[in-house]
């Protein structure tokens, strides 16, 4: 079987990024041949089983970025074309469609209802939010649309809210977590990092990882420390604009000797194995690699209801989830965390949430819906659900 996959761009911090990576080589050692349509490939990768397809004209903008790429995808794939073509971007005209980013409109809904009148403003006279919203829509009218890849049960239905698509043709797959990378090991240099940090034994130290801090519910993060004991501890992992912004947010809050903005980490896992929790109140997260990661590494969670991977915290009873913005509930479900013995209950429960989304578990999932789209093939796989039995 030959797939093509297409992913306009990679960064090392990408979540998204990171789905295709585990999951090209998952395909790769099973024998699938792979092409990838991008507009870069990264030199590390020459070499591989991979066949790039570049596809990268000239842009001037992200509308024009976006647009210009779609057009060349369906030049190639009209010269030449795969048994079955997998878009992470909202192009028509493939076969499946990997939900990654959820629903648009959604996302926009969540900004609105936090950014008040001037945030809705913004939106409306952003002519890229109008291009996006009519590739999404343009997608699942596509009749020619065979799946659609939902990240998180939660995309799952919002898909169902938002668009006249057969259920039959919505599978929900859980982005993979590597054991080998993720697990119990990462606390093996604990100490030696804590004591870097300058973080005592008794410091209780949350983890935020997320890129985008006003997405990801930093405000939000500070603000619910500023309400627990002395002990309580913030690192924020990751990318944003406007750094400083949340530092002199920090300092209003009153915590800001008590927050520690490490910046981008191309390795997470010392910083998992740091920490004590995990926090991320944030406003639109279709699944959140960084909540999974957590999990496998025994991390208790507090995350918001429009984090998908908060369904597989609530069915195993691994943290707290709540609403974004609701400051109150996420000092509530990080003050619970500060106990130990609560801690240690919730990191067995952590790590049970995960243990079924394995690599392997991952590419048979998807090669079993490959199998089922192919001409003569029927059937589809079923939803790899939660298991809360499991943790009991």
């Amino acid at each position: 079987m030959k797939l093509g996959i297409v992913r306009q761009r990679y960064t090392p911090f990408g979540g998204a990024e990171r789905f295709v990576a585990r999951a090209m080589d998952a395909l790769a050692a099973r024998g699938v041949g792979l092409s990838v349509y991008t507009r870069q490939w990264p030199a590390s990768a020459a070499g591989t089983a991979i066949e790039p397809v570049l596809c990268n004209p000239f842009y001037v903008g992200n509308r024009w970025r976006d647009a210009s790429f779609a057009r060349a995808v369906k030049a190639a794939l009209a010269r030449e074309r795969p048994d079955l073509v997998q878009t992470h971007e909202r192009i028509d005209g493939c076969d499946i469609f990997r939900a990654g980013d959820g629903v648009h409109r959604v996302w926009l809904e969540e900004r609105r209802r936090a950014g008040g009148a001037f945030e809705r403003l913004r939106i409306a006279a952003n002519g890229y939010h109008r291009y996006i919203l009519d590739a999404e829509a343009r997608v699942f009218a596509d009749p020619g649309l065979k799946a659609v890849i939902c990240i998180s049960q939660m995309v799952k239905e919002d898909v169902q809210a938002h668009f006249p698509i057969a259920a039959d043709k919505l599978h929900v797959v859980y982005n993979a977590v590597d054991p080998a990378e993720f697990g119990p090991q990462v606390r093996e240099g604990r100490a030696g990092v804590r004591r870097r940090l300058g973080f005592d034994d008794d410091r209780v130290v949350f983890l935020l990882l997320g890129s985008g801090y006003a997405r990801k519910g930093v405000p939000a993060a500070l603000r619910a420390l500023a309400r627990l004991p002395a002990a309580a501890r913030l690192v924020v992992v990751g990318r944003d604009k406007h750094p400083a912004r949340y530092r002199r947010l920090a300092q209003r809050a009153g915590v800001v000797d008590r927050v520690l903005f490490a910046g981008p980490q191309a390795d997470p896992r010392p910083w998992y194995g740091a920490a004590d929790a995990f926090v991320l109140p944030t406003m639109y997260d279709p699944l959140s690699n960084a909540v999974l990661e957590a999990l496998a590494c025994g991390l208790p969670v507090v995350t918001s209801d429009r984090c998908g991977a908060g369904e597989r915290v609530r069915a195993f009873g691994a943290g707290t989830t709540c609403a974004a913005g609701d400051v109150d509930a996420i000092a509530a479900g990080m003050r619970e965390l500060m106990d130990a013995a609560t801690r240690a209950d919730r990191a067995l429960r952590a790590a049970a949430a995960v243990a079924e989304l394995t690599p392997d578990a991952m590419s048979e999932r998807l090669l079993a819906l490959y199998g089922s789209l192919l001409p003569g093939a029927a059937g589809a796989p079923a939803i790899i659900a939660p298991s809360p039995a499991a943790c009991r």
